[in-house]
């Protein structure tokens, strides 16, 4: 898939076009077109407290690409569990995937109905692999893992995303046992890529943009130490180089920019 999908004209009743969404202000950020006029809004004015979101919303897809070629190169994994999937936009998890693996299977959970609308285009698959979709919330780990099971084998290992999603988990008690579910019906082998809005970095702006976010009604949202994040990889072993800045994680090397640190931690984590 080359081309980002369109906004409908007509959306589904479901959708509330006056309230800024998640997913769709992360689609403005990273450049896409499938947002409507409240989503530019609430995204130009957290824009105006903290110009540096684009960065990390670009930063954190850009980890995303590097963590699922490891996965599927390096470590070998053939099977890809991502929840939070967000709208479709370039270099989904199963492009990259089956760009390294053809044989790769994925499923993509969301819970937007904008998502779904656009589902189609995360359905692509090359011919040896396989792609499916989920309708299903992030809290209730029970659903997902039946779903996925018609898709991938959970004896075998499986690569578990959770990408900008356990932070609208603002409780850390139902946060940890939601993940401990998840990465608990995993095999051995098995892998937790996970990134995470912080405060530590750019403290007072991220402070206000969390501020203003949670006050305009939306999903709120909980940003996370480098220390909280890392507490929901115990008893997994850390792949180098741990819990950094989403522009520092294994970057790529012919890259010659500066590395700057950006407002969203992340880390892989391969279950013993």
């Amino acid at each position: 898939m080359t081309d980002r999908p369109s906004m409908p004209r007509q959306p589904p009743p479901e959708i509330d076009t006056g309230v800024a969404h998640p997913a769709r202000v992360w689609n403005y950020f990273l450049g896409g077109k499938d947002y409507f006029p409240a989503d530019q809004r609430a995204a130009d004015q957290l824009l105006q407290l903290m110009p540096s979101l684009v960065k990390a919303a670009r930063a954190d897809r850009e980890f995303l690409v590097r963590a699922v070629r490891f996965l599927a190169g390096e470590a070998g994994i053939r099977q890809f569990l991502d929840i939070g999937t967000g709208l479709p936009t370039a270099n989904n998890t199963h492009e990259i995937a089956q760009a390294v693996a053809p044989t790769s299977r994925i499923v993509y959970v969301d819970n937007d109905p904008l998502v779904l609308v656009h589902a189609r285009a995360l359905l692509t698959s090359t011919p040896d692999g396989s792609t499916d979709y989920i309708e299903a919330d992030l809290r209730y780990p029970d659903k997902i893992l039946d779903g996925a099971s018609a898709t991938l084998d959970f004896g075998q290992p499986i690569a578990l995303m959770l990408l900008g999603v356990v932070n609208f988990i603002v409780d850390d008690t139902q946060a940890h046992a939601i993940v401990d579910r998840l990465v608990g019906a995993l095999p051995s082998g098995s892998y937790l890529a996970m990134a995470h809005p912080t405060h530590e970095v750019d403290r007072e702006r991220a402070e206000q943009v969390t501020r203003r976010w949670n006050e305009r009604g939306g999903a709120p949202i909980r940003v996370r130490s480098r220390e909280e994040l890392a507490s929901f990889f115990e008893g997994l072993e850390l792949v180098e180089p741990g819990v950094v800045s989403a522009s520092q994680w294994r970057p790529d090397p012919a890259n010659r920019d500066p590395i700057v640190a950006v407002s969203t931690y992340c880390a892989v984590g391969r279950k013993p």
